[in-house]
């Protein structure tokens, strides 16, 4: 009773829908709000795809080409602020915020307002960020972990800045959990338990939970950082009774859950996928509930596998050994879950598909060699190398990233209104595919060479595998350009969308016509 009664509220508040900017900037709609963070992560992938290609382009050949070695670490510090904070969480955040309510059978998010909100101060604290880049002594040098001492003793005056841009993101990301925590609870639809709800709101829901529980510990560290260097406390200073390494363990608190917030909604989004492609119920609903839970749960007993060469007695080593060892075995779970489920299916391979076929392989590439990371002894001799880039971007580029774009191809029929152009979305994957590849897939190699991470000149016998990377990375860069134009093509027009254009997807969106219009459900519907 309560929904019907929230909806008719949600209409009368909607009447007198302003126009041109204003509408964009006072909208509490979901749809627009989820459109918002689509398109402003999308700027900022291009943003953050930008600095990689400096990077890219320096290491080309040995030897210093193109830019100073300080703003070589100001490129690879903030490439890796804006890809995690400005590109992978808010196009999540976007498609929570599109898809939960649809999927729950819910007439908007719960605290439309606070959502607005949410939204609006990310391009501000990206404006400070990025502002930094043109100050006096230039921008956070210090990589996108920030370790003291360097972000503290000997960072530049930007530093202030940077904390404060961390803070306003880290309120958005906050407010935007709380959000999607209440909807899910408290605005299913009549019928919907727990047990009945999309893998994606699941992945989402847990998700939330994480980022409330790591996000201060992000905003303590980076406050400390701040007190340290511009008011005199020693919090990571050995000399005023501090401890550097503590800001580690404080840092990856935070950071390691933080790596499962940028993958959980990604297994939620394949679990979508896959079973509307195979033709198939998903294989193993409830365990792939429990593996999600138990991953977010373990994902706060690994933190220290970042900092074996620290100097941690031997009994942590291995406690941090095994919890990291143990926490593939969901993942594994998820992976078999998945490969049954096409088992025997009646499977096509359009665009979505493709890239979460993509996703499973090259994700569990990126996982094996996150367990070989997990191997202490071993650990030793990767840390601190290339392979460590290679593995965690097969995580984050060939596992979120993909996914990402696998769920546009998915739901943008759903979306605009119309399809996209088929021929357009295999091109962008098969030049992605291949080029992703040539990208980091040597880097494993560079690394176990020896090749270190995070520096812009190096010895000579890696000139060429780094140049069959650089050149792997600009093909990557190029390939995402046709994403972008068939996006802008299908929203300017196409073939029109049936309200189901998958045959085997299922879910309340898709009783819905497309595009969905701007207030989905004015009754509940009823689950069965």
């Amino acid at each position: 009773m309560n929904t019907v009664v929230d909806d008719i509220h949600h209409d009368e508040h909607h009447d007198h829908k302003p126009s041109g900017l204003t509408r964009w900037l006072f909208t509490t709609n979901h749809k627009e709000i989820g459109s918002l963070y689509l398109w402003f992560s999308l700027i900022m992938f291009f943003v953050g795809g930008a600095m990689a290609m400096v990077i890219r382009a320096e290491l080309f050949q040995p030897g210093l080409q193109l830019v100073e070695p300080d703003f070589f670490n100001q490129m690879t510090t903030v490439h890796g602020l804006i890809m995690v904070f400005g590109a992978v969480m808010p196009a999540f955040t976007g498609l929570a915020n599109w898809m939960i309510p649809m999927m729950i059978g819910a007439p908007d998010m719960a605290l439309p307002r606070l959502n607005n909100w949410s939204f609006w101060i990310l391009p501000f604290g990206f404006a400070i960020l990025l502002s930094t880049l043109f100050m006096e002594g230039g921008g956070p040098n210090f990589g996108w972990t920030f370790y003291a001492p360097l972000s503290t003793t000997y960072s530049n005056d930007s530093t202030a800045l940077f904390v404060f841009a961390m803070h306003i993101l880290g309120i958005s990301s906050i407010m935007g959990a709380i959000n999607v925590i209440v909807t899910i609870m408290n605005m299913r639809a009549p019928g919907m338990n727990y047990m009945k709800m999309p893998l994606f709101v699941w992945t989402w829901l847990i998700t939330a939970f994480l980022l409330i529980a790591v996000m201060p510990v992000l905003a303590g560290a980076v406050t400390m950082v701040l007190t340290d260097k511009y008011f005199g406390t020693s919090f990571f200073d050995a000399a005023g009774g501090g401890d550097p390494v503590m800001f580690q363990h404080i840092f990856w608190f935070f950071g390691h859950p933080e790596v499962y917030i940028m993958i959980l909604p990604s297994f939620g989004i394949i679990s979508a996928i896959i079973p509307a492609f195979a033709r198939k119920r998903l294989f193993g609903y409830a365990s792939m509930v429990y593996a999600t839970a138990s991953i977010a749960i373990l994902s706060f007993l690994v933190w220290a596998h970042h900092m074996f060469t620290t100097g941690m007695p031997l009994f942590a080593e291995l406690f941090f050994m095994y919890c990291t060892l143990l926490i593939a075995v969901p993942t594994g779970v998820k992976i078999f879950n998945w490969v049954a489920t096409m088992w025997r299916g009646s499977m096509t391979f359009e665009a979505p598909m493709l890239f979460a076929l993509a996703f499973v392989i090259l994700f569990t590439i990126g996982g094996f060699s996150g367990l070989m990371l997990a191997i202490t002894p071993v650990d030793f001799q990767y840390h601190d190398t290339y392979f460590v880039v290679a593995h965690f971007h097969y995580v984050l580029v060939s596992g979120a990233v993909f996914s990402i774009m696998a769920a546009a191809y998915y739901w943008l029929p759903k979306w605009t209104g119309h399809m996209f152009d088929t021929g357009l979305a295999k091109l962008h994957f098969w030049t992605s595919l291949i080029s992703v590849n040539v990208l980091f897939f040597p880097m494993h190699f560079a690394g176990l060479a020896g090749m270190p991470r995070r520096i812009p000149d190096y010895a000579t016998q890696f000139a060429d595998i780094n140049q069959i990377t650089s050149i792997g990375g600009f093909a990557f860069g190029l390939s995402q350009l046709i994403f972008l134009w068939l996006v802008i093509k299908c929203v300017r027009g196409g073939e029109k969308a049936p309200a189901k254009p998958w045959e085997g997807a299922e879910g309340l969106e898709w009783t819905v016509p497309s595009p969905a219009p701007l207030h989905t459900f004015e009754k509940p519907p009823k689950v069965e």
